[in-house]
């Protein structure tokens, strides 16, 4: 009889092992949910900051040849 109760005590049933795990389970997809949607917005502020980068620098460019146009038309109006 205490053979029967400890063979019986030592080992876990389907049902109790999916009562230990099923919220894990919950937990663990909430927190892949949330993963992917902060992924999604990281590579959405990627994009937006590339495309920021790239107005910035062409006006960066714009802006010195209006310099560089302001000056020689400075130095022609010197020579008059």
């Amino acid at each position: 009889m205490g053979f029967l109760l400890v063979i019986s005590s030592g080992c876990a049933t389907r049902d109790y092992v999916r009562q230990q795990i099923e919220p894990l389970l919950d937990r663990v997809s909430k927190a892949e949910a949330m993963a992917q949607e902060a992924k999604k917005t990281a590579e959405e502020c990627c994009e937006k900051s590339e495309g920021a980068a790239n107005r910035a620098e062409e006006a960066a460019k714009k802006a010195e040849a209006a310099a560089e146009k302001a000056k020689k038309s400075f130095e022609l109006q010197q020579r008059k």
